[in-house]
């Protein structure tokens, strides 16, 4: 971890007052130390010259799977549960440790490359360790779980339907081991793939343990109108009624998608504090449909952003989700509806608050994390830039290709492009030999 001086910059500190300044920002160790301008070099400190770049948050996406990164291109053109039922179920009956392990670095190489810092991110059933090992050596900020799957069911893979004591213990042995690694830069969160996936007594000793030990819950809910109606059947409750009747809905829970509510649901999200995560690129895929995030917001409920997986989207890319958050709500709701400083403060601080992170990072600010990415938007498709609110830019007209330097908890992951964590060539080449021995076990070869 080295001492950083990043000098001459245009600096997007999402701090309360939105404040866009420029300057310089110096790191010492994992922090922000000082922000001013005209800072002068001290001792080995390395100098980042950011004439002309823009220095922002990290980005922290609030729902991705790097279990799936390996399945890109694999469940194309279907909607969610045959999606789930005819791919990517038995593309992950069949991971193993060594294929987990290379499908979460080409997902973590994908992020970093594009600014992201901090993610939370589901896993499969098994081999979940190798994850948390990947995430460890890739310096990236992360909570993460093994998915849980006790409820028996027809249309998953024996290999993915777990006994509930066991899906319990091994969730706690992984958090025992991996929560609070790298002075608190990976956590443990439990979870439950979704309702229809685990049974009562699971859901109820998750609640239990999530208060226990002080940690979040990471589900799905309400992303498919095929699922909710499976939930009503099983229960006799909408999901989100039936999580607040277990208790389950309270401050530590993020609820990927959210796009199929009514208003008593909406009122439980909100007075119960519930963080969701919106995920556009994803919903649209798989034909979900589109979230009300404007009517969300409206009603005072905690929205963040993030990508889902690599089969249901195709790519990992903030840039794409903050765009298509914003565009697609328009045409509806009208031209100034979820404006770029709205959707880029999901992207940011939004992402921080889902994460409980909120006084540690999805700003920059004096104390705080040395979570950033170091932006080149000079360039043609981002001027002229006289007059135009830098956030804008970045929200509309900004691309992944635009991230030269990444760097997370103060160290640098990505150099002007050169990712340093994760090495690229091995990562393609065991991906391609991974997923070629995967489909070899299922028939979707």
């Amino acid at each position: 971890m080295a001492n950083i001086l990043i000098r001459n910059a245009e600096i997007i500190t999402m701090n309360k007052q939105e404040e866009i300044i420029y300057g310089d920002i110096r790191i010492r160790d994992n922090l922000i130390a000082e922000i001013g301008s005209g800072l002068v070099a001290q001792g080995d400190e390395r100098v980042i010259n950011a004439k002309n770049r823009t220095v922002i948050p990290g980005f922290v996406q609030t729902h991705i799977h790097l279990c799936q990164t390996l399945f890109r291109g694999k469940g194309d053109d279907l909607e969610l549960m045959d999606w789930l039922r005819k791919r990517i179920w038995p593309l992950e009956a069949a991971h193993d440790e060594e294929s987990l392990y290379y499908s979460a670095m080409l997902g973590i190489g994908e992020l970093i490359s594009s600014g992201t810092t901090t993610i939370v991110d589901m896993e499969t059933v098994h081999h979940t360790d190798f994850a948390f090992q990947a995430l460890a050596r890739s310096g990236i900020r992360a909570l993460s779980g093994k998915v849980m799957m006790d409820q028996k069911n027809a249309d998953a893979p024996e290999a993915l339907q777990e006994e509930t004591a066991a899906s319990l213990q091994e969730s706690v042995d992984l958090l025992e081991k991996w929560n609070g690694y790298g002075n608190g830069r990976i956590q443990y969160a439990f979870s439950p793939r979704f309702v229809i996936s685990c049974t009562e007594p699971l859901l109820r000793e998750v609640r239990d343990l999530s208060e226990r030990y002080g940690v979040k819950v990471h589900t799905h809910a309400s992303e498919n109108l095929g699922e909710i109606e499976i939930v009503q059947a099983m229960t006799g409750m909408r999901n989100i009624v039936y999580l607040d009747h277990l208790g389950l809905a309270n401050e530590r829970l993020i609820l990927a998608h959210c796009v199929w509510l009514d208003d008593e649901e909406r009122r439980i999200l909100r007075d119960r504090g519930v963080h969701v995560s919106h995920c556009p690129g994803s919903n649209l895929k798989l034909a979900s449909g589109i979230a009300d995030t404007p009517g969300m917001l409206q009603t005072q409920i905690h929205l963040s952003l993030g990508a889902d997986g690599a089969p249901c989207n195709n790519n990992l890319d903030m840039f794409n989700e903050m765009r298509l958050a914003a565009i697609i709500q328009k045409p509806q709701h009208g031209p100034t509806t979820m404006d770029a400083r709205s959707v880029f403060r999901m992207a940011t601080i939004g992402g921080a608050k889902a994460v409980g992170m909120e006084d540690q990072i999805g700003s920059i600010e004096v104390g705080k994390k040395a979570d950033l990415a170091i932006l080149n938007l000079y360039n043609f498709h981002t001027f002229p830039s006289f007059d135009v609110d830098p956030i804008s830019r970045i929200v509309y007209s900004a691309t992944r290709a635009d991230v030269e330097t990444t760097i997370a908890d103060g160290e640098i992951l990505m150099d002007k492009g050169l990712l340093k964590t994760v090495d690229k060539d091995t990562v393609l080449h065991e991906a391609n030999r991974s997923i070629k021995r995967l489909l070899a076990q299922t028939s979707l070869a």
